[in-house]
């Protein structure tokens, strides 16, 4: 999903997410942490990066498996992104630390003037037991 490079959009991102996962089941405990990964996500590239060529800002999630991959691509930075570990006085500086603890793995790809950081995170469903049905009882007659 384009995006426009402007703090609003991290709002416009994570209803859609949340929208799109629930629709496919995936357990709240789950939306709830690919939520927060697509918004520091988000965060991070427009506090840090510039906007793709296009002026834009570029959100992504695929799931499938019970695992869903988020990435984010801007138009890079003059630093690598990676998790900073700030002291405990610090105002900002865990985005990516919070993205590293709750991801399964996460990373960054480059392609050109196109930097993407991608996450992949557990979406578990829940697992429907099947109905187990009582054999059907014949009619009993009465023979008389």
């Amino acid at each position: 999903m384009l995006l426009p490079y402007a703090p609003t959009s991290v709002a416009l991102a994570r209803r859609r997410l949340s929208a799109d996962l629930a629709e496919r089941g995936v357990f709240d405990s789950a939306v709830e942490d690919a939520i927060l990964v697509v918004s520091e996500l988000l965060s991070n590239a427009l506090r840090h990066a510039h906007p793709l060529p296009s002026g834009q800002i570029m959100a992504t999630w695929d799931w499938a498996d019970d695992h869903l991959e988020v990435t984010v691509s801007d138009g890079g930075a003059a630093t690598e992104p990676r998790a900073g570990r700030p002291a405990l006085s610090s105002l900002g500086g865990r985005g990516l630390g919070i993205v590293e603890f709750l991801a399964t793995r996460w990373g960054v790809r480059h392609d050109g003037e196109v930097t993407t950081v991608w996450a992949v995170l557990p979406a578990p469903v829940p697992v429907l037991e099947p109905q187990i049905r009582a054999p059907e009882m014949g009619i009993l007659r009465e023979c008389g």
